[in-house]
């Protein structure tokens, strides 16, 4: 796929980058109070929530350690396979510490829900889910998002980490996608 122009292939803006930042730093707020004296450990996914881990540490106040998986259950396509593969597993051991996944988007919930019980079951002292973006319509699992940002409709969105075939992640804000740029591929 040949893209010439980004703004070609953008439908429209969902969430500006004003609101992305407004929203982390609230969360990251609340989270540096409730954390404060727990040595927290933040947990991104690998690749989607890169740029929201990225902002989300520098407003929070307190010190934190970070920590990446990557998990798979897309692919290259628009649909969730439904099963979760670990490509690349945390540097750190979690037992008995706090633990904060700082995730992008929070969309049918399996991985999510895999990856709570996953460091629960690793001796985790605390799991919690900070979530920029929720697309509830999605929900196939039901899974606790503490600090929870923006609901969004179930729209195909990209930027700020989120992509298509591992495109539009460098946009500074949320932006539906046209359905032209991935027509054929939505089951």
């Amino acid at each position: 796929m040949r893209i010439a122009d980004v703004e070609e292939c953008i439908d429209h803006e969902l969430v500006s980058a004003e609101q992305i930042d407004t929203i982390i730093r609230q969360a990251a707020a609340r989270v540096s109070d409730d954390y404060r004296d727990k040595d927290p450990l933040l947990v991104a996914v690998l690749k989607g929530a890169v740029n929201t881990l990225a902002a989300f540490s520098q407003a929070m106040s307190i010190p934190a350690q970070m920590d990446f998986m990557s998990l798979s259950s897309y692919g290259a396509g628009v649909t969730s396979s439904g099963t979760v593969t670990v490509r690349q597993d945390l540097s750190v051991d979690v037992r008995g510490r706090h633990i904060l996944i700082v995730e992008d988007i929070v969309d049918s919930g399996r991985t999510l829900a895999w990856l709570v019980e996953e460091l629960k079951s690793r001796g985790a002292a605390s799991v919690e889910v900070f979530a920029l973006l929720s697309k509830p319509s999605r929900r196939e699992v039901d899974v606790n998002v503490k600090y929870s940002g923006y609901e969004i409709p179930d729209e195909f969105v990209v930027g700020f980490g989120l992509d298509y075939d591992e495109r539009f992640r460098n946009l500074d804000s949320i932006a539906v996608l046209k359905p032209s740029v991935y027509q054929g591929e939505q089951a």
